[in-house]
């Protein structure tokens, strides 16, 4: 029987391959994402396709690639950092046998996200994954500041000052300290910060936050924190009385 009498065979243009995944046929549109936001784009497309694409009976649409991993990133980071800050404050309080300490430390996490956040926003860089592991490096760095001005507080507490004179001492003599931590972190990020080269992408908003965290984190530990000591000392200090002779009658 020829092939002609059961089949139509015309030469039409067409894929060089179709594609199957799990017994259907799979059709792939890709594009890359410049100057903005991956999330922001997909959710912008997701909303165009949803609005003027209507899909005929037996199609399905999903959306795979970065996003995906993107999202399953994400999902992972939602569990792993308060894991991970939760574990921080743990062992804050083992250090110090404090948890009005811990606290007080705990607010260098907020210091050092302002600095970040306006970092990328006054660059016009988007949120991403490398961002978010920005923003871990830098917790931990600005933790560390809070550990070195309050640890030595609490030493110069134990001397006989009273909470103010000790927080005002502490941010006069741990200024050097702290201000080394900044400086020594900030220019070794500046290359990436600043990078045009393969991977620029993923290092760009990672050193951004760095910088920009690390500079507001360094101001507020050594002006905020001090101030805020002596609302979270909870320790009473007891003034020994003075001895009185008992006067006996003659």
């Amino acid at each position: 029987m020829p092939l002609a009498e059961v089949a139509d065979i015309r030469m039409e243009p067409g894929p060089s391959t179709i594609e199957r995944e799990e017994g259907q046929r799979v059709i792939m549109v890709q594009a890359n994402v410049r100057g903005r936001d991956l999330a922001g784009f997909v959710l912008a497309a997701q909303h165009a396709v949803a609005t003027l694409v209507k899909l005929p009976p037996g199609y399905s649409l999903s959306w795979n690639g970065s996003f995906k991993n993107l999202q399953e990133a994400m999902s992972r980071l939602y569990v792993v950092v308060p894991v991970a800050l939760a574990v921080i404050f743990v062992l804050l309080y083992l250090m110090f046998d404090s948890v009005s300490l811990a606290a007080l430390i705990f607010f260098n996490v907020p210091f050092a996200a302002i600095g970040g956040i306006l970092a990328l926003w006054t660059r016009g860089l988007p949120f991403s994954i490398s961002a978010v592991v920005g923003f871990i490096a830098l917790f931990g760095i600005a933790v560390l500041n809070g550990v070195v001005l309050v640890s030595y507080i609490v030493e110069k507490r134990a001397s006989g000052p009273g909470a103010i004179e000790a927080a005002r001492q502490a941010a006069l003599t741990r200024l050097r300290p702290v201000l080394m931590t900044a400086t020594v972190a900030s220019p070794g990020f500046l290359p990436m910060a600043f990078s045009t080269r393969s991977g620029a992408e993923v290092q760009r908003p990672l050193a951004t936050v760095v910088i920009g965290g690390l500079i507001s984190a360094t101001l507020l530990t050594l002006l905020v924190l001090p101030s805020l000591y002596p609302w979270f000392d909870r320790r009473k200090r007891t003034v020994p009385q003075e001895q009185t002779v008992p006067e006996y009658a003659e």
